[in-house]
């Protein structure tokens, strides 16, 4: 067989880097996304487990965990198991991190690539940075109740970012357009901001209930009946909004995607409401607080999701629309 002379051969380029041969797609941007919604969910509930368990203040110093170590050490009058559960809690910072710099590379890394994709993805990183400062505050305050729920609004405010990254990248760059009434997407805005005002008032019940975090943290000086009656009846508004968006996508033969998501945020709601009205009759027992946390959060997450069903953006969107095609609506 033939071969080509030595000088008519191509030249051997240097070896590709790994960085070089990562191409990452539309699919595998939407995969770091989802994963930035779980991590950053997770670490919103492992942060409610160290809180119950008594444990914000098992590594009492930061960055340090405790005053001449920065892994757990023994150290006097804190429980070796409060120290582990705050330090792994600290651990999954690092994970959260590994995550947001994924989603910033693959963002930056597409074929094509998007601005919006972009800015969305720096959220990340640069949130962790700010959770992981103000963890120091939270623990130099010894648990304020104030600075421990700013610390929740970080969370609350990544897991929203980390959403819209995931819905940004399974779309067009083009403007939105709406698939419903635009009256029913006002209905939706309104009831993002009526969870935001439920998160709010379980952040004051819980600031002002038995659990601190520390037998030292200070509470919120009111009435723990009287808020959770106000939380109550903001759950109630949340449920009551829920209900009108189920029923006007029905009735108006709305996208099946958009029907689907929010009955599926009315399902969630109703457990957390189950789960809500039994710790408060047992006296809140700290399993159920736990549970009620993450309650919240995929509360949160199924209402941005249901959201951002309402609209469209372009011909990325094309299989998933077809598929979400409305049904007729009967004569």
């Amino acid at each position: 067989m033939n071969q080509l002379p030595e000088q008519s051969r191509p030249p051997a380029g240097p070896p590709r880097s790994a960085w070089s041969a990562w191409s990452p797609t539309a699919v595998s941007m939407r995969r770091w996304a989802l994963a930035a919604v779980v991590v950053n969910a997770g670490i919103t509930v492992t942060g409610a487990v160290v809180r119950v368990t008594g444990s914000g203040l098992g590594c009492p110093t930061w960055p340090q965990c405790t005053p001449d170590s920065f892994v757990p050490a023994a150290h006097d009058g804190i429980s070796p198991l409060n120290t582990a559960i705050e330090f792994g809690n600290r651990l999954l910072t690092f994970l959260v991190l590994v995550v947001a710099v994924a989603c910033v590379l693959a963002a930056l890394r597409l074929p094509q690539r998007r601005r919006d994709l972009v800015r969305l993805a720096w959220i990340q990183p640069f949130g962790v940075a700010v959770q992981a400062f103000w963890g120091g505050v939270v623990v130099h305050s010894a648990l304020n109740p104030v600075t421990v729920n700013v610390h929740f609004l970080f969370s609350v405010g990544m897991t929203a970012a980390a959403c819209a990254l995931y819905a940004r990248a399974g779309e067009g760059d083009a403007p939105p357009r709406p698939l419903v009434h635009p009256r029913i997407r006002v209905l939706g805005h309104v009831l993002v901001g009526a969870v935001l005002v439920l998160i709010l008032a379980g952040m004051v019940v819980t600031g002002t209930g038995p659990h601190s975090g520390d037998e030292i943290a200070s509470r919120f000086p009111f009435d723990i009946e009287t808020v959770a009656r106000i939380h109550a009846d903001a759950a109630y508004a949340v449920v009551g909004l829920t209900f009108a968006l189920v029923f006007a996508l029905h009735v108006t033969g709305a996208p099946a995607a958009a029907r689907r998501a929010a009955l599926t945020l009315l399902a969630v709601e109703l457990v957390q409401g189950v789960v809500g009205y039994v710790q408060y009759f047992l006296a809140v027992p700290a399993f159920l607080v736990g549970l009620h946390v993450l309650g919240a959060t995929l509360v949160w997450i199924c209402t941005l999701r249901a959201v951002f069903t309402l609209r469209s953006r372009g011909p990325a969107d094309a299989p998933e629309a077809e598929a979400a095609e409305p049904d007729a609506v009967p004569a």
